[in-house]
């Protein structure tokens, strides 16, 4: 898939676990993982935002297109 997913880069740059980030975000440690290692199909942008706002990053952050080749 051409959108790749850098949730865990940010994570990484504010220090916060997989279980910290959900439980300020709102969703499953489960479904977290779904997202940051790219296997989701769709994510509502309501989780986008409030993975913003608890990474205090812009989507751009966290989503890219890369080309496929």
């Amino acid at each position: 898939m051409p959108i790749v997913v850098d949730i865990d880069v940010m994570m990484a740059k504010r220090k916060l676990s997989v279980s910290e980030l959900a439980d300020r975000v709102g969703i499953t440690p489960a479904n977290l993982a779904v997202l940051k290692n790219g296997r989701a199909k769709a994510v509502r942008f309501t989780t986008l935002a409030a993975l913003c706002e608890a990474l205090e990053c812009q989507p751009g952050d966290l989503l890219r297109w890369e080309a496929e080749g």
